[in-house]
């Protein structure tokens, strides 16, 4: 289960913790049965004004932010306590001295990081080997889908280098790759978001019409094989799914029993192609 302390946005900013705190509190070994990650970056001031230590990743900042979450989830630990963003301004050796702290306190299990670049992964646990006992990052969370490949550059060799779990966010790109030119035509609910922005693109939207075809002809969902391609990527451990329905839950499910041909593989290759493997595809 994945939240971040900012989620609910502006005067909301902490009610999807609070949710799952509310969850858990009814009982039925409900947090036993929860691998729960958190996020901690995002200004929770107030009054909305970023001053310091109330966002990022300062050592008093990650340990109110701590504390705070623990309150609204209801719970005494977070399994996965992940840092959302990088912060410029506070050396690893800083906020790994605070997550030190915190495990010893039980409060935190892991540490793991979301949107960095695959060099910040190096630094963060190249700092955390010099200090000894720190066991550093265990996951990376990154935007990686059939129409977002960038994370195949640097991001996934680095997480996989060193032993990351990679979790995907936005795995359908925001609805694009779950069908949206049918589910328009069908019923003219018109797309939002990034997929609506993707769509704006002549040449990504000329690709989604491509990707729709190849699945109609070999049978298959377009959500439900977008997400079956996540699981055949290397390094990936898996993709962030919030279906709003039980059939989008069910449709979630089925694709991991799915496997795609190579036929269907080397056709979504050909429509979303990846950068290619690093450094060749940048160096020569």
């Amino acid at each position: 289960m994945d939240t971040a302390n900012v989620y609910g946005w502006g005067e909301n900013k902490g009610r999807a913790e609070s949710i799952i705190g509310n969850w858990f509190a009814k009982g039925g070994d409900r947090r036993d049965k929860v691998v729960l990650a958190t996020k901690v970056y995002g200004n929770m001031g107030a009054d909305g004004e970023a001053w310091p230590n109330h966002d990022k990743l300062s050592a008093l900042n990650i340990r109110r932010a701590v504390d705070a979450s623990l309150k609204r989830l209801r719970t005494d630990h977070i399994d996965l306590y992940q840092f959302h963003h990088i912060d410029r301004d506070t050396s690893f050796d800083e906020i790994w001295q605070a997550i030190d702290v915190l495990v010893q306190q039980g409060k935190v299990l892991y540490a793991g990081s979301s949107n960095f670049p695959g060099y910040k992964i190096a630094q963060a646990n190249e700092a955390a080997a010099r200090r000894g006992g720190t066991i550093g990052l265990v996951s990376e969370q990154c935007l990686y889908n059939l129409a977002e490949r960038r994370a195949e550059m640097e991001v996934i060799p680095a997480a996989r280098d060193y032993g990351l779990g990679v979790i995907l966010w936005s795995p359908l790109h925001g609805g694009l790759l779950g069908g949206v030119l049918k589910k328009q035509a069908d019923s003219g609910r018109r797309a939002s978001g990034r997929a609506a922005d993707a769509l704006a693109d002549p040449v990504l939207r000329g690709r989604v019409e491509a990707y729709e075809a190849l699945l109609d002809k070999h049978g298959l969902q377009p959500g439900e094989a977008a997400l079956a391609w996540l699981l055949t990527r290397p390094g990936v451990t898996g993709p962030i799914v919030g279906p709003r329905t039980a059939e989008q839950l069910a449709s979630a499910l089925r694709a991991v029993e799915l496997e795609l041909s190579e036929g269907v593989l080397s056709g979504l290759d050909e429509i979303f192609p990846g950068p290619g493997p690093a450094p060749e595809a940048f160096a020569w």
